[in-house]
């Protein structure tokens, strides 16, 4: 079988359904980053080890002692038609990787522990029972919140914070006694430090070998499957760029002879797409929308360089940051994991 969908063209592939995908996680390069994971629990003394599935996407059930870890980095052929279809990869090098897994093992444990019971817990961290926001605001200057994944995800949820809070804490040489000295964060780290001091050696009280959604039974294909991730992570820009772009380009007859700027913006895209992703931690996939807006509006409006490219290049990735942030800072920013 795997001879076979392997060789496929993504038109193609994407018409499998998810559960008939032969993966598992033994044998594949997850096994190596899993067993990496239970060795720094082990060094600090934990007995806990998460149990792990494949799914559609990571996450953590609640009253489960695991997580599941999305399919596609089970195989490379897959991940290659994340890329494809997402633009990047969630977890996709061996240190994202690592980062989501001692995350995801912050809810695992939780769970496993009881420890959101807890009244320090609840004063520290907030709430459980706190609903889950669809978007939230980022506050990038924050101390009180440590910083593990992108977009300040702790910032989401009192869990959220808990998860990546533990996360910092297990890091090897993440040096956080000197990183955030001085911060509010401290104290969620310091308490994590006791918590699991106190936790160390025991056996968990809850130990559910439960899956929930395993990649098994579902049953909706690829193409499905990217389509509705591609309508989560992806925006309807109205048409209140173009201010912004005549100020940037032209369509005075002067210019007629240069550079269309959608072709300009159609050269730059990849380069431009990933820097602004670097600068924000917004999702390529939800930048390249933008992007695709623009140059459509460009197209319709039938605008030229005005300026010398490298000056176009340079003053187009600053007005492309800008409303990256806006929408980032917007209360409308979609929650990544």
């Amino acid at each position: 079988m795997e001879s076979e969908w392997t060789d496929w063209p993504d038109e193609k592939l994407l018409d499998l359904r998810l559960c008939d995908l032969p993966l598992q996680i033994e044998g594949s390069s997850l096994e190596e980053r899993i067993r990496q994971l239970y060795a720094e629990l082990e060094e600090r003394g934990l007995a806990f080890k998460p149990h792990f599935w494949l799914s559609d996407e990571w996450f953590t059930p609640d009253g489960i002692s695991g997580s599941a870890i999305p399919f596609y980095l089970a195989h490379p052929r897959l991940a290659r038609l994340e890329l494809n279809q997402m633009l990047e990869v969630e977890g996709g090098t061996p240190d994202w990787c690592m980062k989501i897994l001692r995350h995801e093992t912050g809810h695992a444990i939780e769970n496993a522990y009881l420890l959101r019971r807890r009244r320090k817990r609840q004063q520290l961290f907030g709430k459980s029972s706190k609903p889950y926001p669809e978007y939230y605001t980022p506050k990038p200057y924050s101390k009180s919140f440590v910083l593990h994944l992108d977009m300040w995800y702790a910032q989401s949820h009192p869990d959220e914070d808990f998860a990546e809070t533990f996360a910092v804490w297990l890091t090897p040489q993440s040096m956080w006694r000197e990183r955030y000295a001085e911060w509010p964060a401290q104290k969620k780290l310091d308490y994590i430090e006791s918590l699991m001091r106190e936790i160390a050696g025991r056996s968990p009280p809850v130990n559910s070998g439960r899956l929930v959604d395993p990649l098994s039974g579902i049953e909706e294909t690829l193409r499905e499957h990217y389509r509705k991730k591609r309508e989560h992570y992806g925006l309807e820009y109205p048409d209140f760029y173009d201010r912004d772009l005549r100020r940037l380009f032209s369509d005075a007859p002067t210019f007629a002879a240069n550079a269309t700027a959608a072709n300009f913006l159609s050269r730059i895209r990849k380069e431009v797409r990933r820097k602004v992703a670097d600068w924000t931690g917004e999702y390529q996939y939800t930048i390249d929308q933008v992007f695709q807006d623009m140059i459509r509006r460009c197209r319709e409006l039938n605008l030229r360089l005005a300026v010398p490219e490298e000056r176009a290049k340079v003053d187009f990735t600053v007005l492309l940051t800008v409303q990256t942030m806006n929408y980032l800072h917007s209360g409308r920013h979609r929650v990544a994991l």
